[in-house]
């Protein structure tokens, strides 16, 4: 009797902790219900219609919609679904706050939709935009209405990818701070300049341009600017265009007086000017910024002055990272006489660079003279296999040693280490030459801990001009 009785007790508990617990959340006021259901995609707030009759209809009053059309098994649906949601909000004057649509058609019948959506959504209360068209054909993309630029007061975030952009007859965006523009087609240069410099509150810019994209000269004029990315490359679903026809003719010029932060990963443009104060530069990252049609040539004295004016409008920097394909053009580059040499760097504390094993015997010495103030250094070789790589056995880096060695550099860290011969000579380098080393930081790969261990052994054993230095394993 007494066992039943207890069971009979926690079977009350639990029953009374459930109803209150749902008397608690049902009992909330719609504004607080539905700022708790704006963290959640809207699949997943649709779905608390089912809960109780309270939540039927509350999931309508959420100011954010985030939807997919792979999420329904048919195109029409999706977009008939949108078009009721939006309707049923215009009739409650209800306003959206965050809209991100993700649509993929199927063929080239599937309705046109975009443009009549933004029109519904554009509002003075809507913060946050992200439009994506995935495996559309240029021929068929979908089209920006002008909505989007005048009636957007507190628009903060803005990202479009693969749409179409017309002719802008005024841009009034004044809260905008992050701006991502990727494989659009634009109706003119001035255009998209406009769209870029126009909103006077713009920090955080990325551009993907789309080959052909119907823009010749990318113009980044911002007084505002402390952030940039840009790149240049294939959309999806486009025929192929021939890499040196694609750029041909085109730019990137970039007028930013506060930029900080730039990520280049344009090398199909013909040109790449940087008009900013340098001294504002804090990190940059020298991706992919040369191709084969920027190398010097002797008669192509415009070519020649454009690479070395990149790099000197960008010797301010205080942090910067350099790619393997970055140093294999400037290997080929130093073995032309008309070369010119990287200029100083004495900003540059840390520097982050990857060499190809073969350019790294002579550019590795090379490039740290140009960087007489570094004090940590983390490099990689990239596609570097020990075990195939015979002729890696013979690299011997120069002897020349740079004036870091000699003062500055405290920090080197080497990723992807292994025992190969490689490797090691880039750490015994190290070991033999810097003066004021503190740690070298090896990213340690080996999948044998017989070999670890010897490895390390013959770690030890080489010389150090640094009596301080500490050799640390990761």
């Amino acid at each position: 009797m007494e066992e039943r009785f207890s069971k009979q007790q926690r079977r009350l508990y639990d029953e009374s902790y459930i109803r209150a617990r749902e008397d608690t959340i049902s009992n909330l006021p719609d504004s607080l219900l539905c700022q708790i259901l704006s963290y959640l995609p809207t699949n997943a707030i649709v779905r608390t219609s089912v809960l109780s009759h309270r939540w039927k209809s509350v999931w309508l009053l959420v100011p954010n919609l985030d939807l997919s059309s792979s999420e329904f098994r048919h195109y029409d649906t999706f977009v008939s679904f949108i078009d009721k949601l939006l309707a049923f909000s215009r009739e409650e004057n209800s306003l959206l706050y965050k809209v991100k649509l993700s649509i993929q058609k199927e063929d080239e019948k599937d309705q046109s939709c975009v443009a009549r959506w933004i029109d519904s959504v554009a509002n003075p209360k809507l913060n946050h935009l992200d439009v994506e068209c995935t495996l559309a054909n240029r021929k068929f993309l979908e089209a920006i209405p002008q909505s989007l630029y005048i009636e957007c007061d507190t628009l903060v975030s803005l990202r479009l990818h693969r749409v179409s952009l017309g002719e802008l007859e005024s841009v009034s965006l004044p809260c905008l701070k992050t701006m991502r523009l990727e494989h659009n087609v634009y109706a003119s240069d001035a255009s998209l300049e406009i769209l870029i410099s126009s909103p006077p509150a713009l920090e955080d810019l990325s551009v993907v341009r789309m080959v052909p994209d119907n823009v010749k000269v990318l113009r980044v004029r911002s007084q505002s600017l402390t952030s940039f990315h840009v790149d240049y490359l294939l959309g999806e679903g486009d025929d192929y265009v021939d890499a040196l026809v694609r750029g041909k003719g085109s730019g990137v010029l970039i007028d930013a007086p506060r930029l900080k932060y730039l990520k280049f990963d344009d090398d199909l443009s013909d040109s790449k000017i940087i008009t900013t104060n340098t001294v504002s530069l804090e990190k940059v990252n020298v991706a992919f910024v040369f191709g084969e049609h920027d190398f010097i040539d002797v008669v192509d004295l415009t070519k020649r002055n454009m690479v070395s004016g990149f790099f000197k409008s960008i010797s301010g920097v205080k942090e910067m990272k350099i790619s393997s394909y970055t140093m294999e053009f400037l290997d080929f580059n130093r073995q032309d006489e008309l070369y010119d040499p990287l200029p100083q760097f004495c900003n540059v504390s840390t520097l982050k660079v990857a060499f190809y094993v073969s350019n790294l015997d002579m550019m590795m010495p090379t490039l740290l003279e140009s960087f007489p103030n570094l004090k940590s250094l983390v490099l990689k070789l990239d596609y570097y296999d020990p075990s195939r790589d015979e002729e890696a056995a013979d690299v011997r880096l120069s002897s020349v040693v740079s004036q870091c060695l000699l003062s500055s550099l405290e920090s080197v860290k080497i990723k992807c280490f292994n025992r190969g011969p490689v490797n090691m000579e880039v750490a015994r380098y190290f070991l033999e030459n810097s003066l004021v080393l503190k740690k070298l930081v090896l990213d340690f790969r080996c999948s044998v801990v017989e070999e670890g261990f010897n490895m390390l052994r013959e770690l030890i054993a080489l010389p150090r001009r640094s009596s301080s230095c500490q050799v640390l394993l990761c």
